[in-house]
Protein backbone atom coordinates (compact mmCIF):
# COMPACT_ATOMS: atom_id res chain seq x y z
CA UNK A 1 0.00 0.00 0.00
CA UNK A 2 0.59 3.30 -0.42
CA UNK A 3 3.93 4.56 2.04
CA UNK A 4 3.02 8.15 1.72
CA UNK A 5 -0.71 7.37 3.46
CA UNK A 6 1.45 5.01 5.89
CA UNK A 7 -0.56 6.86 9.35
CA UNK A 8 1.77 4.71 11.89
CA UNK A 9 4.20 6.95 14.25
CA UNK A 10 6.57 4.95 16.03
CA UNK A 11 8.76 7.62 17.66
CA UNK A 12 10.21 8.75 20.75
CA UNK A 13 7.79 10.91 22.12
CA UNK A 14 5.69 11.31 18.72
CA UNK A 15 1.86 11.45 19.59
CA UNK A 16 0.93 8.04 17.45
CA UNK A 17 -2.56 8.82 15.40
CA UNK A 18 -4.73 7.22 17.63
CA UNK A 19 -4.16 7.66 20.92
CA UNK A 20 -6.34 5.12 22.16
CA UNK A 21 -6.17 3.59 25.84
CA UNK A 22 -5.45 6.25 27.75
CA UNK A 23 -8.69 7.80 28.44
CA UNK A 24 -8.76 7.15 32.14
CA UNK A 25 -5.78 9.38 32.66
CA UNK A 26 -7.22 12.09 30.52
CA UNK A 27 -10.39 12.01 32.74
CA UNK A 28 -8.28 12.41 36.05
CA UNK A 29 -6.49 14.97 34.67
CA UNK A 30 -9.74 17.10 33.58
CA UNK A 31 -11.04 16.46 37.14
CA UNK A 32 -7.44 17.90 38.65
CA UNK A 33 -7.45 21.38 36.74
CA UNK A 34 -11.46 21.80 37.47
CA UNK A 35 -10.76 21.26 40.95
CA UNK A 36 -8.16 23.78 41.22
CA UNK A 37 -10.14 26.14 38.98
CA UNK A 38 -12.94 25.68 41.85
CA UNK A 39 -10.77 26.34 44.69
CA UNK A 40 -10.45 23.13 45.72
CA UNK A 41 -7.50 20.96 46.78
CA UNK A 42 -5.64 18.81 44.45
CA UNK A 43 -2.08 16.94 44.32
CA UNK A 44 0.17 17.12 41.73
CA UNK A 45 0.64 13.87 39.37
CA UNK A 46 3.21 11.19 38.46
CA UNK A 47 3.12 9.11 35.94
CA UNK A 48 5.22 5.54 35.68
CA UNK A 49 6.03 2.45 33.76
CA UNK A 50 8.66 1.25 31.34
CA UNK A 51 9.87 2.98 28.60
CA UNK A 52 7.60 2.78 25.09
CA UNK A 53 4.44 2.71 27.03
CA UNK A 54 3.64 6.23 25.92
CA UNK A 55 4.53 8.43 29.05
CA UNK A 56 6.05 11.39 27.47
CA UNK A 57 3.12 11.20 24.95
CA UNK A 58 0.83 11.54 27.10
CA UNK A 59 2.88 14.18 29.19
CA UNK A 60 2.40 16.45 25.73
CA UNK A 61 -0.93 15.60 25.64
CA UNK A 62 -1.76 16.57 29.28
CA UNK A 63 -0.04 19.65 28.56
CA UNK A 64 -2.36 20.77 25.77
CA UNK A 65 -5.37 20.09 27.80
CA UNK A 66 -3.75 22.32 30.66
CA UNK A 67 -3.24 25.05 27.68
CA UNK A 68 -6.96 24.34 26.40
CA UNK A 69 -8.02 25.52 30.36
CA UNK A 70 -6.02 28.74 29.45
CA UNK A 71 -3.08 27.75 32.06
CA UNK A 72 0.36 29.04 31.89
CA UNK A 73 2.64 25.84 31.00
CA UNK A 74 6.03 24.98 31.17
CA UNK A 75 8.00 21.36 30.41
CA UNK A 76 11.40 20.38 30.90
CA UNK A 77 13.37 17.10 30.67
CA UNK A 78 15.42 16.16 33.38
CA UNK A 79 18.84 14.62 32.50
CA UNK A 80 21.20 13.15 35.38
CA UNK A 81 23.78 15.46 37.48
CA UNK A 82 21.80 18.28 35.91
CA UNK A 83 20.62 21.21 38.34
CA UNK A 84 17.32 21.70 38.60
CA UNK A 85 17.25 25.53 39.23
CA UNK A 86 17.71 26.42 35.42
CA UNK A 87 15.73 24.11 33.46
CA UNK A 88 12.69 24.99 36.15
CA UNK A 89 13.34 28.78 35.99
CA UNK A 90 12.97 28.63 32.09
CA UNK A 91 10.04 26.52 32.19
CA UNK A 92 8.51 28.86 34.75
CA UNK A 93 9.14 31.63 32.23
CA UNK A 94 7.35 30.32 29.68
CA UNK A 95 4.20 29.47 31.95
CA UNK A 96 4.37 33.44 33.19
CA UNK A 97 4.65 34.51 29.30
CA UNK A 98 1.42 32.60 28.66
CA UNK A 99 -0.12 34.92 31.64
CA UNK A 100 1.21 38.23 30.79
CA UNK A 101 -1.12 39.03 28.56
CA UNK A 102 -4.35 38.53 30.79
CA UNK A 103 -2.73 39.78 33.91
CA UNK A 104 -4.06 43.35 34.20
CA UNK A 105 -0.87 45.00 36.29
CA UNK A 106 2.04 44.62 34.31
CA UNK A 107 4.10 45.43 37.06
CA UNK A 108 3.25 42.16 39.18
CA UNK A 109 4.66 40.44 35.92
CA UNK A 110 8.25 42.32 36.04
CA UNK A 111 8.11 42.00 39.87
CA UNK A 112 7.81 37.82 39.52
CA UNK A 113 10.39 38.19 36.85
CA UNK A 114 12.96 39.84 38.71
CA UNK A 115 12.21 37.25 41.18
CA UNK A 116 12.86 34.08 38.64
CA UNK A 117 16.09 35.90 37.46
CA UNK A 118 17.72 36.04 40.79
CA UNK A 119 16.51 32.39 41.38
CA UNK A 120 18.10 31.49 38.25
CA UNK A 121 21.80 33.08 38.40
CA UNK A 122 21.82 31.58 41.39
CA UNK A 123 23.03 28.45 40.15
CA UNK A 124 25.83 30.44 37.83
CA UNK A 125 29.05 28.50 39.54
CA UNK A 126 31.72 30.69 41.14
CA UNK A 127 35.24 31.38 39.82
CA UNK A 128 38.93 30.26 41.35
CA UNK A 129 39.07 30.84 44.57
CA UNK A 130 35.20 31.38 45.05
CA UNK A 131 35.31 34.92 42.79
CA UNK A 132 32.41 35.42 41.16
CA UNK A 133 32.79 35.15 37.39
CA UNK A 134 32.87 37.98 34.50
CA UNK A 135 29.82 39.23 33.45
CA UNK A 136 30.19 37.80 30.03
CA UNK A 137 30.48 33.97 31.49
CA UNK A 138 27.29 34.57 34.01
CA UNK A 139 24.46 32.60 32.58
CA UNK A 140 21.32 34.82 31.49
CA UNK A 141 18.10 34.04 31.30
CA UNK A 142 16.69 35.91 28.55
CA UNK A 143 14.55 38.13 31.27
CA UNK A 144 14.22 42.20 30.45
CA UNK A 145 13.91 43.17 33.82
CA UNK A 146 17.04 43.43 36.60
CA UNK A 147 17.38 40.59 39.13
CA UNK A 148 15.62 41.20 42.30
CA UNK A 149 17.37 40.58 46.20
CA UNK A 150 15.80 38.79 49.16
CA UNK A 151 13.44 36.40 47.68
CA UNK A 152 14.12 33.37 45.83
CA UNK A 153 17.79 34.00 45.93
CA UNK A 154 19.23 32.06 49.35
CA UNK A 155 21.57 29.61 47.15
CA UNK A 156 19.36 27.02 49.78
CA UNK A 157 17.15 25.51 46.15
CA UNK A 158 14.34 24.53 49.08
CA UNK A 159 13.87 27.46 50.15
CA UNK A 160 13.98 29.11 46.74
CA UNK A 161 12.22 26.80 45.47
CA UNK A 162 9.27 27.51 47.66
CA UNK A 163 9.29 31.26 47.68
CA UNK A 164 9.62 30.98 43.58
CA UNK A 165 6.60 28.36 43.23
CA UNK A 166 4.36 30.74 45.83
CA UNK A 167 5.04 33.23 43.71
CA UNK A 168 4.45 31.82 40.25
CA UNK A 169 0.85 30.38 41.57
CA UNK A 170 0.21 34.28 43.28
CA UNK A 171 0.17 35.08 39.43
CA UNK A 172 -1.68 32.76 38.26
CA UNK A 173 -4.47 33.44 41.00
CA UNK A 174 -4.48 37.09 39.91
CA UNK A 175 -6.10 36.03 36.40
CA UNK A 176 -7.86 33.50 38.11
CA UNK A 177 -6.20 30.55 36.17
CA UNK A 178 -3.40 28.16 37.20
CA UNK A 179 0.32 26.57 36.40
CA UNK A 180 1.23 23.48 35.54
CA UNK A 181 5.19 22.41 35.21
CA UNK A 182 5.80 19.04 33.24
CA UNK A 183 8.94 17.23 34.25
CA UNK A 184 10.11 14.22 31.80
CA UNK A 185 12.63 11.63 32.97
CA UNK A 186 11.84 12.79 36.46
CA UNK A 187 13.57 10.02 38.26
CA UNK A 188 17.04 11.54 36.63
CA UNK A 189 16.42 14.39 39.24
CA UNK A 190 19.02 15.16 41.56
CA UNK A 191 18.11 14.02 44.94
CA UNK A 192 18.45 17.30 46.94
CA UNK A 193 16.35 18.86 43.75
CA UNK A 194 14.16 16.27 44.16
CA UNK A 195 13.37 17.31 48.28
CA UNK A 196 12.98 20.77 47.13
CA UNK A 197 10.43 19.82 44.78
CA UNK A 198 8.53 17.63 47.07
CA UNK A 199 8.89 20.36 50.06
CA UNK A 200 7.65 23.04 47.39
CA UNK A 201 4.42 20.99 46.00
CA UNK A 202 3.98 20.25 50.07
CA UNK A 203 3.89 23.86 51.02
CA UNK A 204 1.57 24.76 47.41
CA UNK A 205 -0.68 22.03 48.94
CA UNK A 206 -1.32 23.37 52.30
CA UNK A 207 -1.78 26.84 51.02
CA UNK A 208 -4.54 25.44 48.10
CA UNK A 209 -1.70 27.21 45.69
CA UNK A 210 -3.26 27.17 42.01
CA UNK A 211 -0.28 25.25 40.66
CA UNK A 212 1.00 21.80 40.31
CA UNK A 213 3.90 19.76 39.16
CA UNK A 214 3.15 16.62 36.59
CA UNK A 215 6.34 14.27 36.18
CA UNK A 216 6.50 11.28 34.47
CA UNK A 217 9.68 8.25 35.14
CA UNK A 218 10.28 4.33 35.16
CA UNK A 219 8.65 2.77 37.63
CA UNK A 220 10.83 3.18 40.46
CA UNK A 221 10.05 7.38 40.80
CA UNK A 222 8.16 6.74 43.45
CA UNK A 223 10.57 5.06 45.28
CA UNK A 224 12.71 8.16 44.80
CA UNK A 225 10.14 10.81 45.98
CA UNK A 226 9.47 8.81 48.48
CA UNK A 227 13.29 8.31 49.28
CA UNK A 228 13.73 12.37 49.55
CA UNK A 229 10.65 13.27 51.94
CA UNK A 230 8.60 11.06 53.74
CA UNK A 231 5.45 12.39 53.06
CA UNK A 232 5.78 12.32 49.06
CA UNK A 233 3.47 8.87 49.11
CA UNK A 234 0.33 11.30 50.12
CA UNK A 235 2.04 14.31 48.09
CA UNK A 236 0.62 13.00 44.97
CA UNK A 237 -1.56 10.96 42.82
CA UNK A 238 0.47 8.15 41.04
CA UNK A 239 -0.62 6.72 37.88
CA UNK A 240 1.12 3.91 36.50
CA UNK A 241 0.87 3.23 32.84
CA UNK A 242 1.19 -0.08 31.33
CA UNK A 243 0.51 -1.56 27.88
CA UNK A 244 -2.44 -1.66 26.29
CA UNK A 245 -5.26 -3.78 26.26
CA UNK A 246 -6.88 -5.57 23.18
CA UNK A 247 -9.36 -3.45 22.55
CA UNK A 248 -7.21 -0.29 22.97
CA UNK A 249 -4.29 -2.02 20.85
CA UNK A 250 -6.88 -2.60 17.79
CA UNK A 251 -8.23 0.64 18.33
CA UNK A 252 -4.93 2.07 18.03
CA UNK A 253 -4.36 -0.06 14.64
CA UNK A 254 -7.67 -0.13 13.36
CA UNK A 255 -9.21 3.75 13.86
CA UNK A 256 -6.11 5.48 11.69
CA UNK A 257 -6.22 2.15 9.19
CA UNK A 258 -10.17 2.86 8.48
CA UNK A 259 -9.63 6.44 7.96
CA UNK A 260 -7.29 6.21 5.35
CA UNK A 261 -9.69 3.15 4.08
CA UNK A 262 -7.81 0.11 5.05
CA UNK A 263 -9.05 -2.40 7.03
CA UNK A 264 -7.38 -5.43 8.77
CA UNK A 265 -8.59 -8.86 9.25
CA UNK A 266 -9.35 -10.34 12.78
CA UNK A 267 -6.06 -13.30 12.19
CA UNK A 268 -3.81 -9.99 11.02
CA UNK A 269 -5.13 -8.44 14.61
CA UNK A 270 -4.50 -11.53 16.84
CA UNK A 271 -0.60 -12.05 15.47
CA UNK A 272 0.00 -8.05 15.73
CA UNK A 273 -1.38 -7.99 19.20
CA UNK A 274 1.10 -11.31 19.93
CA UNK A 275 4.32 -9.51 18.54
CA UNK A 276 3.62 -6.07 19.99
CA UNK A 277 2.63 -7.21 23.42
CA UNK A 278 0.37 -4.15 23.53
CA UNK A 279 3.15 -1.60 24.16
CA UNK A 280 2.40 1.18 22.21
CA UNK A 281 5.55 2.08 20.57
CA UNK A 282 5.54 -1.84 19.57
CA UNK A 283 2.22 -1.22 18.57
CA UNK A 284 3.08 1.79 15.92
CA UNK A 285 6.48 -0.12 15.22
CA UNK A 286 4.65 -3.20 13.67
CA UNK A 287 1.67 -1.46 12.33
CA UNK A 288 4.25 0.71 10.39
CA UNK A 289 5.69 -2.41 8.62
CA UNK A 290 2.77 -4.11 7.81
CA UNK A 291 1.23 -1.49 5.97
CA UNK A 292 4.90 -0.68 3.90
CA UNK A 293 4.57 -4.06 3.56
CA UNK A 294 0.68 -5.54 2.68
CA UNK A 295 -0.11 -5.07 -0.91
CA UNK A 296 -3.91 -4.41 -0.32
CA UNK A 297 -6.40 -4.05 1.78
CA UNK A 298 -7.69 -5.75 4.06
CA UNK A 299 -4.09 -6.64 5.82
CA UNK A 300 -3.49 -10.49 6.25
CA UNK A 301 -1.98 -12.39 9.38
CA UNK A 302 0.61 -13.30 6.21
CA UNK A 303 1.62 -9.47 5.68
CA UNK A 304 2.48 -9.05 9.65
CA UNK A 305 4.80 -12.48 9.21
CA UNK A 306 6.53 -11.11 6.58
CA UNK A 307 6.39 -7.30 7.55
CA UNK A 308 7.61 -8.62 11.32
CA UNK A 309 11.03 -9.08 10.93
CA UNK A 310 11.71 -5.71 9.84
CA UNK A 311 9.99 -4.06 12.57
CA UNK A 312 11.96 -6.54 14.77
CA UNK A 313 15.52 -5.46 12.76
CA UNK A 314 14.28 -1.86 13.22
CA UNK A 315 13.73 -2.26 16.90
CA UNK A 316 16.63 -4.26 17.25
CA UNK A 317 18.88 -0.90 16.06
CA UNK A 318 16.78 1.85 17.46
CA UNK A 319 14.78 0.55 20.57
CA UNK A 320 17.39 -1.96 21.86
CA UNK A 321 20.50 -1.74 20.13
CA UNK A 322 21.24 1.83 21.36
CA UNK A 323 20.61 1.14 24.89
CA UNK A 324 22.78 -1.76 24.62
CA UNK A 325 25.90 -0.08 23.52
CA UNK A 326 25.96 2.16 26.06
CA UNK A 327 26.49 -0.41 28.60
CA UNK A 328 30.17 -1.35 29.39
CA UNK A 329 31.13 -5.26 29.07
CA UNK A 330 30.38 -5.71 32.66
CA UNK A 331 27.23 -4.27 32.55
CA UNK A 332 26.21 -6.02 29.43
CA UNK A 333 27.61 -9.33 31.24
CA UNK A 334 25.11 -8.25 33.96
CA UNK A 335 22.21 -7.31 31.83
CA UNK A 336 22.95 -11.05 30.09
CA UNK A 337 22.14 -12.89 33.57
CA UNK A 338 19.35 -11.03 34.27
CA UNK A 339 18.16 -11.94 30.85
CA UNK A 340 18.60 -15.74 31.69
CA UNK A 341 17.23 -15.38 34.94
CA UNK A 342 13.93 -13.44 33.59
CA UNK A 343 12.99 -16.24 31.26
CA UNK A 344 9.96 -18.12 32.70
CA UNK A 345 9.10 -21.66 31.24
CA UNK A 346 5.95 -21.46 28.73
CA UNK A 347 4.54 -22.67 25.74
CA UNK A 348 7.14 -22.90 22.96
CA UNK A 349 10.73 -22.70 25.14
CA UNK A 350 9.93 -19.75 27.14
CA UNK A 351 8.37 -16.37 27.78
CA UNK A 352 9.77 -12.91 29.19
CA UNK A 353 7.71 -11.68 32.32
CA UNK A 354 8.68 -8.38 31.63
CA UNK A 355 7.03 -7.02 35.19
CA UNK A 356 8.94 -9.69 37.30
CA UNK A 357 12.03 -8.43 39.10
CA UNK A 358 15.37 -10.30 39.55
CA UNK A 359 17.17 -10.63 42.92
CA UNK A 360 20.51 -9.19 42.93
CA UNK A 361 21.68 -12.22 44.85
CA UNK A 362 20.68 -14.42 42.22
CA UNK A 363 22.91 -12.53 39.51
CA UNK A 364 25.60 -12.71 41.31
CA UNK A 365 25.41 -16.47 41.86
CA UNK A 366 24.84 -17.14 38.28
CA UNK A 367 27.59 -14.94 37.39
CA UNK A 368 30.19 -16.23 40.28
CA UNK A 369 30.42 -13.34 41.87
CA UNK A 370 29.95 -11.65 45.45
CA UNK A 371 26.80 -9.00 45.52
CA UNK A 372 28.92 -6.52 46.60
CA UNK A 373 31.38 -6.54 43.82
CA UNK A 374 28.72 -5.89 41.15
CA UNK A 375 27.16 -3.24 42.82
CA UNK A 376 29.62 -0.59 40.84
CA UNK A 377 27.89 -2.30 37.64
CA UNK A 378 24.36 -2.17 38.94
CA UNK A 379 24.45 1.10 39.83
CA UNK A 380 25.85 2.53 36.70
CA UNK A 381 23.12 0.72 34.21
CA UNK A 382 20.28 2.35 36.87
CA UNK A 383 22.14 5.20 36.41
CA UNK A 384 21.91 4.95 32.67
CA UNK A 385 18.19 4.18 32.68
CA UNK A 386 18.68 0.30 31.39
CA UNK A 387 17.79 -1.42 34.87
CA UNK A 388 16.13 -0.11 38.12
CA UNK A 389 15.14 -1.15 41.32
CA UNK A 390 11.65 -1.06 42.19
CA UNK A 391 12.41 -2.80 45.47
CA UNK A 392 15.22 -3.34 47.73
CA UNK A 393 17.67 -6.38 46.50
CA UNK A 394 15.85 -6.69 43.35
CA UNK A 395 16.22 -5.54 39.86
CA UNK A 396 14.27 -4.82 36.61
CA UNK A 397 14.67 -4.02 32.79
CA UNK A 398 13.14 -0.35 31.94
CA UNK A 399 12.30 -1.52 29.05
CA UNK A 400 9.82 -4.36 27.49
CA UNK A 401 11.36 -7.53 25.66
CA UNK A 402 14.89 -6.26 26.36
CA UNK A 403 15.89 -9.62 28.25
CA UNK A 404 14.25 -11.47 24.98
CA UNK A 405 16.69 -9.37 22.74
CA UNK A 406 19.47 -9.33 25.02
CA UNK A 407 19.34 -13.30 24.75
CA UNK A 408 19.82 -13.31 20.85
CA UNK A 409 23.12 -11.00 21.23
CA UNK A 410 26.91 -13.01 21.20
CA UNK A 411 28.51 -13.21 24.55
Amino acid sequence: MDPVRNPYAPGAGQRPPELAGRGRELDVFDVVLERIARGRPERSLMLTGLRGVGKTVLLNTLRSEAINHLWGTGKIEARPDQSLRRPIAAALHMAVRELAPRHRAPDRIDAFLGVLKAFAQRSTPTGRGGVAPKLRDRWQPGIDVPASSGRADSGDIEIDLVELLSDAAAVATDVGTGIAIFIDEMQDVGAEDVSALCAACHELSQLGAPLIVVGAGLPHLPAVLSAAKSYSERLYRYQRIDRLDRIAADQALCAPAEREEVEYEQKALDLLYEKSGGYPYFVQAYGKATWDHAPRSPITAADVRVAAPEAEAELAVGFFGSRFERATPAEREYMRAMATLALVDGEEGGRDDMDAAVPTAEIARALGRKPASLSPARDALIKKGLIYSGERGTVAFTVPHFGRYLRTQPA
